[in-house]
């Protein structure tokens, strides 16, 4: 049986000996990684659930997207475990090979559970080995693993304020709130089969797209604006508005705020290091209106 709470893939061994089962092909020899927290299986990767990447925040903003622009494909997660007992030598499982020269082993893959129409029963694969899988486990998938733990979101808009009112010609300042999970730094572990990474992600900078045609980017999180500062530019992000929003969906300018979160990692007590990237975005309503002068 098949759990999905946490993405831990979880076979019951009497559950497997009990459903049909086709070997697989000598192409398919499964990458194994290590043990999950509760479960008898060998797996590539126990990840957790991430949560809602840019869920829902104090300032309204929108879900975004979890994949870095060169985030590589993440392998399957599948379970692997032993027949216990195993198959009389009759069986056809065993394809010719003989119960002392290995062992039966069987694999379910997350993917193939999640993408199985609902009710469907999930067949595992049946393959012969002649000794117990080796572990192999990939720092960078860890890494990603770790970060999964982070739910990392979209920035915290501070400015501009949804319930704002701005006016054509003055400069606005744009800033976020910082936090672990909108701005980092965030730092988390994942460990597997005795290969421990720990992951450090931070904010390198935030694209912002303004909803008229235009587009910023700033390197950091942008400077608070006080009175004091009057009508003067924002010293390290803004923009300027030349027309109105009245003609726009709702009156209303949509924002986009995109931050692209940089990833160091490191297998702890040394040895194999990467980098790489992760983009969370979010969004906001700008009302834009004109001065009016009373004469």
């Amino acid at each position: 049986m098949l759990r999905r709470p946490g993405l831990a893939a979880v076979v019951s061994a009497a559950a497997l000996c009990a459903l049909a089962a086709l070997p697989a092909h000598a192409a398919d020899d499964p990458v194994i990684g290590g043990d999950c927290d509760g479960a008898r299986s060998f797996v590539t990767v126990c990840r957790q659930e991430p949560g809602t990447p840019g869920g829902q925040g104090p300032k309204g903003n929108q879900p975004g997207t979890g994949a870095g622009k060169d985030s590589k494909p993440r392998p399957q997660t599948c379970a692997v475990e032993r027949l216990d007992p195993q198959p009389p030598a009759s069986d056809p499982l065993w394809n010719g090979h003989e119960p002392g020269d290995g062992a039966l082993y069987t694999r379910v893959c997350l993917s193939d559970a999640l993408g199985a129409a609902a009710g469907a029963q999930i067949v595992p694969q049946v393959f012969w080995a002649a000794e117990a899988p080796v572990v192999n486990v990939d720092p960078e998938q860890l890494a990603r693993q770790a970060v999964d733990r982070m739910l990392l979101s979209g920035p915290d808009i501070a400015s501009p304020r949804a319930a704002g009112r701005y006016i054509v010609g003055v400069p606005m300042w744009m800033w976020v709130n910082e936090s672990a999970t909108t701005y980092g730094p965030n730092t988390a572990s994942a460990s597997l089969a005795g290969v421990t990474v720990t992951a450090k992600a931070k904010v390198t900078k935030i694209d912002w797209t303004m909803g008229d045609g235009n587009a910023v980017t700033c390197q950091g999180p942008g400077t608070a604006y006080h009175a004091s500062y009057g009508k003067q530019e924002s010293p390290t992000c803004g923009h300027t508005y030349s027309r109105t929003s009245a003609s726009r969906s709702g009156g209303k300018y949509s924002v986009n705020a995109t931050a692209t979160w940089t990833v160091d990692w490191q297998v702890n007590g040394g040895g194999e290091a990467g980098q790489f990237t992760e983009i969370r975005q979010s969004r906001a309503q700008v009302a834009m209106g004109e001065l009016q002068v009373v004469r």
